[in-house]
């Protein structure tokens, strides 16, 4: 599948959103780089869900955490390191690294990809329809 960039400016909007609104309802609010990093990371699992072999899930929550968990290091690095806006701190969380990522959260992004990559192939196979 060739991913037109439609559909790829589509998961990023759902991604802004969606990350946005998870932020706000776990931690009460939630930063401007966050809905991009959320952006980002949706239409990254869509491109590695085009590309994965089918009947791969368990790898591909694999893949996609790992991805994310790089994501959210290099933007928090940016964010926290670089820039000290204080976006947000893992220190007291155990596996920590520099503060920014850590083990537990890498846990909760390999099962958030289990929707993430439905979500994928649902609209995936509507695209494809739309294309004919």
């Amino acid at each position: 599948m060739h991913a037109k960039p439609y559909e790829l400016c589509w998961f990023f909007l759902l991604g802004c959103f969606v990350y946005s609104m998870l932020e706000i309802l776990f931690r009460g609010f939630t930063h401007w780089t966050m809905a991009l990093t959320g952006g980002v990371a949706a239409v990254a699992l869509y491109l590695l869900h085009a590309a994965a072999p089918p009947r791969t899930l368990l790898l591909q929550c694999l893949c996609g955490a790992l991805l994310i968990t790089a994501l959210e290091f290099t933007v928090g690095v940016f964010d926290n390191m670089v820039m000290d806006w204080h976006v947000w701190d893992y220190s007291n969380m155990p596996l920590n690294l520099y503060g920014q990522i850590c083990l537990p959260f890498t846990g909760l992004w390999f099962f958030l990809c289990i929707p993430a990559f439905g979500i994928c192939h649902i609209v995936s196979r509507r695209f494809q329809k739309q294309r004919g």
